[in-house]
């Protein structure tokens, strides 16, 4: 059975040292009481409900799975009752707008409280993040009757909402989808068709469920122009506010699936559904961005809760485990050492602490990105804070759940073959942890959207902010020689992106493959970038302070620094080689 502590002294810091998180939302309109007191509190209390309620469920969740039975599906034993005491808690409700019944608390708070939901149950957690995802497009786009019908029940969690957009032939590729919505008298529409992996797509925790849907109005042209959005719920809705009839929209079975097994994944059954039109006809992919948008971001998040839970646990482990005798012995009185002695064993923690802090401190920072982007009153900060953020989430979902795999691999290898046991748990973590590479927009997809319309599409603008940023800490540490091990590998590998993107940029003007080619080893060098400037600032913000905690930040600092960051000199020599090897061999030559 694992065990799971929320990292609530790091929580802090990157909010009050790093970010100096209080600061900046004390001068943003709606956050002014958003002080460094009331964030802690909230911390504090979401970590006793994840630790408390939600981690013991994790394994429970992992055994039991969900089950379905005539278009009905039971979620785990416990799961619901957890989820009673969330909405009791309040916790549906933290960030949203006042106006329909949230507490207008910034975005930032939610994505700590967002990363301890999924270390603590990853399967559990994608109940409630669904229905975020739901609230932000109504919020944005629907009619102010739309919003008044359905935002208020979202955010009190008596319903919860979906995203429906795949589909059994078109993955990714939306412009395929076949879907199809057709307008009544009354101005609604009757929509039909099948949608697949579909998260939280049927369920047992609330009383209805709002799903967002993808379709094409009829007479529509083909392709991504001629996708509309739909509110289509389980349950219509009566003028009263209280529930009518059962829609026409049926789960028509469960995926049985790797892993989070105690999330239902469905398939839903649209047949003539009466579904309601939100934002404009032709602009639901739009619309919906708004979502999937904050679902990168969400998962991303997952890849950092599940390495860390995987972090935590592991390294409990190689403190009490004794195995071989160190050259230096740690217990010379016993007949072996703790492995955590072995450098081995120290290179995966070391890895994976690494890695999640660099986690935690880009999430935070993308999330006041974000409070900032919708709350400050100066419109040229909003649309620098908008631009890094869409820079930005194509790395952060890539580069966060690429890395929370490799460290929940990492974490049941250092249990040795008791890893790989399932009475352990870690190897539970592995399986968890893989789709988050997988759905909303696959890790490859990130690497297409951040070459080819983040950076080149603008002709790097967003890129060059970004740099420009990196450029004036290094030059405001300039003369530290104390940061110095931090600051010249900083500054030489934004030298490699820079000088990386211009010669992909110039080859992709001639071959479009080149970019597709390079896209993914790109987005990874961009990420290293990332980390390494918020390395750097952790650094400097620990340096001149006294206790164990900053003395671990500088040394793990250092081991990022020295043992990983230099991946980047591969990824330039793979990007630098071209395409050439991966579009020559003919299709048929595969097979042999």
């Amino acid at each position: 059975m694992t065990s799971y502590k929320a990292p609530l002294r790091d929580m802090r810091f990157v909010l009050h040292e790093l970010l100096h998180a209080p600061d900046l939302l004390a001068q943003l309109p709606g956050y002014e009481d958003a002080s460094g007191e009331l964030l802690d509190q909230v911390l504090e209390e979401a970590a006793r409900f994840c630790e408390n309620e939600l981690h013991p469920l994790n394994r429970v969740g992992d055994e039991e799975g969900c089950s379905w039975e005539e278009g009905e599906v039971r979620t785990p034993t416990g799961f619901k009752e957890a989820y009673r005491k969330y909405v009791q808690a309040g916790w549906p409700s933290l960030g949203g707008d006042p106006q329909y019944g949230g507490q207008g608390l910034p975005y930032v708070l939610g994505n700590n409280v967002s990363e301890m939901l999924d270390s603590a149950n990853m399967a559990w957690a994608m109940y409630p993040g669904l229905s975020q995802g739901a609230y932000r497009s109504i919020h944005s786009h629907a009619s102010e009757d739309l919003k008044q019908t359905y935002l208020p029940k979202l955010l009190s969690g008596e319903w919860t909402g979906t995203m429906c957009l795949t589909e059994p032939h078109a993955g990714t590729d939306l412009g395929l989808l076949r879907t199809r919505a057709r307008e009544l008298d009354d101005g609604s529409y009757a929509v039909t068709g099948t949608k697949i992996f579909i998260s939280a797509g049927e369920h047992d925790f609330a009383e209805n469920i709002v799903h967002l849907v993808l379709a094409r109005i009829e007479g529509a042209p083909q392709g991504v122009k001629g996708i509309s959005l739909f509110i289509v719920p389980k349950f219509l809705v009566k003028e009263d506010g209280s529930l009518g009839e059962r829609n026409t929209v049926m789960c028509g079975s469960i995926e049985h699936k790797m892993g989070i097994k105690g999330s239902a994944t469905a398939v839903l059954n649209f047949d003539d559904a009466r579904g309601y039109l939100v934002g404009q006809p032709g602009k639901g992919l739009a619309h919906m961005f708004t979502m999937m948008n904050g679902a990168r971001l969400g998962t991303a998040l997952q890849g950092l809760g599940v390495a860390e839970a995987s972090y935590q646990n592991a390294l409990a482990y190689a403190r009490d485990r004794l195995q071989m005798r160190a050259p230096v012995r740690a217990r010379p009185d016993e007949s072996a050492d703790p492995i955590i002695v072995h450098p081995d064993v120290r290179r995966m923690l070391l890895t994976m602490k690494a890695y999640n802090e660099g986690a935690r401190a880009l999430s935070r920072w993308l999330a006041l990105q974000l409070d900032v982007e919708h709350a400050h009153p100066d419109a040229g900060v909003r649309a620098d804070a908008a631009d890094l953020v869409a820079l930005l989430t194509p790395v952060a979902k890539a580069f966060m759940t690429d890395n929370g795999t490799l460290a929940a691999n990492l974490g049941m290898q250092v249990l040795g073959g008791h890893g790989y046991i399932r009475e352990w748990g870690m190897e539970q973590f592995v399986r968890d942890a893989r789709i988050a590479q997988i759905y909303e927009g696959t890790n490859g997809i990130q690497a297409l959207d951040l070459l080819g319309r983040k950076v080149l599409g603008d002709g790097g603008q967003k890129l060059q902010k970004f740099g420009a940023l990196i450029q004036a800490f290094l030059q405001e540490h300039e003369g530290n020689g104390r940061l110095k091990e931090f600051t010249e590998p900083l500054g030489a590998t934004l030298q490699q992106v820079r000088d990386t993107t211009m010669l992909v940029g110039g080859r992709a003007m001639q071959n479009p493959d080149e970019a597709n080619g390079a896209a993914v080893d790109y987005l990874r060098l961009l990420g290293h970038l990332t980390y390494a400037y918020l390395w750097a600032r952790m650094a400097s913000a620990s340096l001149d302070k006294e206790g164990d905690f900053y003395t671990a930040k500088l040394h793990t600092a250092r081991f990022y620094f020295q043992k990983l960051l230099p991946e980047t000199r591969s990824l330039v020599a793979t990007i630098k080689a071209g395409s050439a090897s991966l579009t020559a061999m003919p299709e048929e030559l595969f097979a042999l």
